[in-house]
């Protein structure tokens, strides 16, 4: 019974050294890569979970299979070697993953806004883009446009698009946001007409709009394509169509 007791105290210990490690980890992915409302809209709060889940089950687990405080310093010190590194090892790997998954732009994409994520970019394809868009940011999305199509681009798009290649992964398509705004102003609808096509979430429509600090009438809407077949709603300002706030409502 205190062979369990002892087992036990170190595996609680481990874990809350573990929950510490996640902790930071969940600063890192939730306040640099998917902040808002990335975690949601490119899936990062289930891959993150995914990974920590196993990490910080892992490291307590081991713990508690190998204590014995009959050990010496020299053995219990190898286990814990052993066992850090294999949780950091984990860790690592996660964390890795999770960075490949990561939403690089928010892509204004003709009529709509979509995603861009790190592992949709093909490494070759970015020398393909503005010399100000080939290395992929760290910090976090950053949101530009698609240039306008010229004669067979618009065939080869089209298709391309129908065989799972989104045009907003397409570096060689890439431009500034600030190219793309008179586009955006042209595709975008009154915020207002928002509480009319939706009547049963006009509170938490109002909500949003209030929250960008304009009022209903200087404001307009574009729709956004996220992953796993959802759509989002990106709340613009409808003169300089900066992007304000997003609601989660398939406004297409």
């Amino acid at each position: 019974m205190v062979i369990w007791k002892d087992k036990f105290r170190a595996a609680g210990i481990h874990l809350g050294l573990s929950l510490g490690v996640a902790a930071l980890a969940a600063a890192l992915v939730f306040g640099l890569w998917y902040r808002y409302p990335y975690r949601e809209i490119s899936g990062g709060r289930e891959l993150f979970m995914l990974v920590i889940a196993v990490d910080v089950v892992m490291g307590p687990l081991l713990t508690l299979v190998v204590f014995n405080r009959a050990k010496s310093c020299r053995e219990k010190l190898l286990d814990f070697s052993l066992i850090g590194t294999l949780q950091l090892a984990a860790l690592a790997y996660g964390l890795w993953t999770v960075a490949q998954a990561r939403p690089v732009h928010l892509v204004f994409a003709y009529d709509r806004f979509a995603v861009a994520h790190a592992a949709d970019v093909l490494p070759e394809s970015l020398p393909k883009a503005p010399p100000t868009l080939r290395q992929l940011p760290w910090t976090g999305p950053t949101t530009i446009s698609l240039r306008p199509l010229a004669g067979q681009e618009v065939f080869d798009v089209t298709m391309a698009e129908l065989a799972g290649a989104p045009a907003a992964t397409r570096p060689e398509l890439w431009q500034s946001y600030d190219a793309g705004r008179d586009a955006v102003r042209k595709a975008a609808k009154p915020a207002e007409e928002l509480a009319q096509r939706f009547p049963t979430r006009s509170a938490e429509i109002a909500r949003v709009l209030q929250g960008t600090g304009r009022a209903a009438p200087a404001l307009a809407y574009v729709p956004l394509a996220a992953r796993k077949e959802q759509f989002w709603t990106v709340i613009i300002d409808r003169q300089s169509a900066d992007v304000l706030a997003f609601l989660p409502l398939d406004s297409f």
